[in-house]
């Protein structure tokens, strides 16, 4: 696949949509071993609690729907060891949710996390390969690739691709990134109008309602009204607090910026 990785990156580019890019490196996977797909991209991997955020992104292949239920409405993304465990490392890995198994998210297995545990097991998706994509400015995703029914030896086949699968993951999100739309690039937990985002914007810069009022030539009052809302869906007690939450979050960004 090394050799490869130029008609690979020609053949995701030439799909004009993300399930379509999807769909290629899904199968791709499957000629490397792999039976099922999970790939998500989260903006913020945290949020001002030190909780980890629900991703603005999850894509599924031949899993089960349910699982975009439990993880982003239910939360078990917040206490799934495998992302904990992809969030401190840049190389892919394998797991296993067998504790016999002495995989590395076994130091991240506990009661909180036993529903994952349990609902994986219960699916038959204990165990798996996944690759952690960090990128600039905190923004991480990760592609999973898992094999159903029978386990026995996948620990050691997952070993003999796992540099071609993290490549492999690396080139696809590469081109999987520019397909995302605006609300996906930006944090989840809360939304704010482009007006909001503008005046927020203009104020983390020093400006005040007045300047700003001239720039985007709107009254001063209105102006407020915008920086007043946007404090109150931040949960800020004022202005500065809420230049600081969303910058947190994101939600100030240039959303065009691409990797």
């Amino acid at each position: 696949m090394l050799d490869d990785i130029g008609q690979i990156r020609q053949r995701f580019s030439a799909e004009v949509t993300l399930e379509g890019r999807i769909d290629q490196v899904f199968e791709a996977m499957k000629r490397l071993g792999f039976d099922a797909l999970i790939y998500d991209y989260t903006p913020v991997p945290y949020d001002l609690a030190g909780d980890l955020m629900i991703p603005s992104l999850l894509k599924l292949r031949n899993i089960s729907n349910d699982m975009h239920e439990f993880w982003c409405e239910r939360g078990y993304f917040r206490i799934d060891p495998v992302q904990h465990l992809a969030l401190r490392t840049t190389t892919p890995f394998f797991w296993n949710y067998d504790r016999n198994a002495g995989t590395l998210i076994n130091r991240f297995m506990n009661e909180e996390t036993a529903p994952v545990a349990h609902y994986l097991r219960e699916r038959d998706m204990s165990c798996g390969v996944t690759v952690p994509v960090h990128m600039p400015r905190g923004a991480y995703a990760t592609l999973t690739g898992l094999r159903l029914g029978d386990k026995r030896d996948f620990e050691r086949d997952a070993g003999y691709v796992l540099a071609d699968f993290g490549l492999l993951a690396h080139v696809f999100h590469e081109t999987a990134y520019p397909l995302f739309d605006r609300d996906v690039r930006v944090s989840t937990k809360m939304r704010l109008t482009d007006r909001e985002r503008e005046c927020l914007r203009y104020s983390a810069k020093g400006l005040s309602a007045k300047e700003i009022s001239r720039i985007i030539d709107r009254s001063v009052p209105t102006v407020v009204m915008h920086l007043n809302a946007a404090a109150k869906k931040l949960g800020a007690k004022n202005r500065t607090q809420a230049v600081v939450r969303a910058t947190h979050y994101r939600l100030l960004d240039d959303t065009s910026y691409y990797l």
